[in-house]
């Protein structure tokens, strides 16, 4: 009898799995009719890149014409001393965009995109978590009240990935204290909708879904990893089937695709990498396949993550992806 139940089980558990497979990786997917581009500019990666970041941003904004950024407000940057802050820098992009009627996402918190997803000021390193926690949502709200009243500001991220605990130096998770961040911006602000990004990959986007307006998914199909070079053979379909699952069941309003791979991801930072190492990952055609995948993945809106590294392959006399990616802003 025991050996009977267990054998339906095991077939109920087979027949769910293939079904699950099926949906997700099975059939074709409905392309968007059209996309429309945005990107992400680190200040931080462009000096990094030993790039003028003040020319590489009138080049996104004049010579690309891009007229959707997403910016990360760096805790570290914002304020480097207890209290004391610092914004000059994001004046001046928020200013210069809006010069040119663009759009902007600002993301808000500790962990922010790029390496090493979590950015924390010095002084703030000798706290504890709680005390950490009480700085962390002083800092928001100072940013909140400095910008919300700038039409340009179109969402407010809340942290980058946060349910992501498997990438970066930055793995801490704390659901409260991500409702506390999330309910302090709505209190500040309650006009514009609140996003959180999920790995595309990695993640159900269910903990984003309880609690944003808005999904915003990372798109990566090949990278180096601890096992090496890894290429994921996730297909269009599977992006597009859990945008409509996760719309069905919860209340959301929008998917973005904000976190579109369009640079290298190496074995070491890019600077160090050959051009043909940088290739592996990130060659011409890559990227040309990544941008149809997008759409065809039924995303309506696309964020490029890799403009710093088109300029400084540009500034190194390569200028195909930097020309390439004009083509998408026209």
């Amino acid at each position: 009898m025991i050996k009977k139940i267990l054998r339906i089980t095991l077939l109920i558990l087979i027949v769910v799995v293939l079904i699950i497979l099926v949906y997700f990786f099975v059939g074709k997917s409905k392309p968007a009719d059209r996309t429309e581009w945005g990107v992400t500019f680190s200040k931080r990666h462009a000096n990094d890149l030993k790039l003028d970041w003040k020319n590489l941003f009138f080049d996104i904004l004049d010579d690309l014409k891009v007229k959707r950024i997403r910016i990360a407000v760096y805790w570290d940057e914002t304020e480097p001393e207890q209290g004391k802050y610092n914004f000059d820098d994001l004046d001046w992009q928020i200013n210069e965009i809006e010069k040119r009627n663009g759009e902007i996402i600002l993301a808000l918190g500790r962990r922010m995109p790029r390496w090493p997803e979590c950015f924390e000021p010095e002084w703030a390193k000798t706290l504890n978590e709680k005390e950490k926690q009480e700085k962390i949502l002083r800092f928001i709200a100072e940013t909140i009240n400095r910008y919300k009243n700038r039409e340009s500001i179109k969402i407010w991220q809340i942290e980058n990935e946060p349910f992501l605990k498997t990438f970066g130096e930055c793995r801490w998770i704390d659901a409260e204290f991500l409702d506390k961040e999330i309910a302090l911006v709505r209190h500040l602000d309650s006009s514009r909708p609140i996003m959180i990004t999920e790995s595309g990959e990695f993640s159900t986007w269910i903990g984003g879904a309880r609690r944003a307006d808005i999904i915003g998914t990372s798109i990566y199909h090949k990278i180096h990893g601890k096992l090496g070079y890894v290429e994921y053979p996730i297909p269009a379909v599977f992006y597009q089937r859990k945008s409509n699952l996760i719309k069905l069941l919860f209340d959301i309003d929008e998917i973005i695709a904000i976190e579109v791979q369009a640079e290298p991801w190496g074995y070491k930072s890019t600077q160090e990498l050959t051009n043909e190492e940088q290739n592996i990952t990130m060659s011409l055609e890559r990227f040309n396949e990544t941008i149809d995948f997008t759409r065809e993945a039924g995303f309506d809106k696309g964020y490029l993550w890799g403009v710093e590294w088109w300029y400084w392959r540009k500034e190194k006399g390569d200028d195909r992806f930097w020309e390439r990616a004009k083509e998408l802003f026209k």
